[in-house]
């Protein structure tokens, strides 16, 4: 079952149960899948779809920061809650130990002219695709850089 048709499925159970805030997000998820697939003018493969998905995880990130920095934090909660809702379909984060390991694996097999925060963000990034946030990423690269 693709990612669109596992949304669908929930999409019906979340408009048996009336939950508005499922229902809107993932309509949204949705909408931006069938958007991607006609832009590309085929099916979309799974690695595709989690790009879609990631993206919108994304774009609820940088709402929910400036909704904070703005003072609106009833905006920012309810970005909160559907962002929780999209990050269900994608695959688990790994967690800053360990992007540190993955980043300090990856300084250690370098040269030590190559050891800039460019190269070494696209020696790590592959790695990490799907798996970690690329703002985490290049905030750990530049500590370990540091150190």
């Amino acid at each position: 079952m693709s990612l669109k048709e596992q949304i669908s499925v929930e999409l019906k159970e979340a408009m048996r149960e009336r939950d508005q805030l499922r229902i809107d997000t993932l309509r949204s998820a949705i909408s931006a899948l069938t958007y991607k697939k006609v832009e590309t003018g085929n099916e979309l493969s799974g690695e595709e779809e989690l790009a879609v998905l990631q993206k919108q995880v994304k774009q609820r990130n940088d709402s929910i920061a400036e909704y904070t920095k703005a003072g609106r934090g009833d905006l920012a909660d309810k970005e909160v809650r559907e962002r929780d809702i999209l990050m269900k379909y994608l695959p688990a984060q790994k967690s800053e130990a360990e992007i540190r390991k993955v980043v300090r694996d990856a300084i250690e097999s370098c040269a030590a002219d190559a050891r800039n925060q460019g190269n070494l963000m696209k020696l790590v990034m592959p790695q990490l695709k799907g798996m970690a946030d690329g703002n985490l990423v290049r905030q750990v690269v530049t500590d370990e850089l540091k150190n």
